[in-house]
């Protein structure tokens, strides 16, 4: 149950996440989940997409440098320790978290060092979401 993610380097000026946004928009690309990173001179978007491919082929066209990669989408439950019984999974068996964010309130991507790994564990633990579920969302 591994969700693809489309990442997007973004020169630091602005302007350029509209860009990304207006193109994607024009498209029909509805944006599921996205987050946003920044240094001095570059920024990283991060993007859930129906249509990653199409997304990615549309924004190359127009000069983004874009990467796919997998993630982990969990359903964490909306309770007081939810995220943290998740994460304590993850910490149990020593599988790094490089960043996470929301999709929306309670569906979370996980970018790990040992994704497979990371898959095995969390079936049966909690709800894992299929790349066409978080699609849907």
């Amino acid at each position: 149950m591994k969700v693809t993610q489309l990442t997007v380097f973004l020169e630091n000026r602005s302007g350029r996440l509209a860009e990304v946004t207006d193109i994607l928009g024009k498209a029909g690309i509805n944006i599921r989940g996205f987050s946003t990173t920044e240094a001095a001179e570059y920024g990283i978007l991060r993007l859930i997409v129906p249509e990653p491919e199409k997304a990615r082929d549309l924004l190359n066209k127009e000069g983004f440098t874009t990467h796919l990669t997998e993630v982990v989408c969990v359903a964490v439950p909306d309770e007081p320790g939810g995220l943290a019984r998740v994460l304590d999974v993850l910490a149990e068996q020593e599988i790094s978290v490089d960043y996470m964010y929301s999709i929306s309130l309670q569906n979370i991507c996980f970018a790990l060092r040992d994704i497979d790994r990371a898959v095995e564990l969390l079936k049966g633990r909690v709800r894992l979401l299929s790349d066409e579920e978080v699609r849907k969302l």
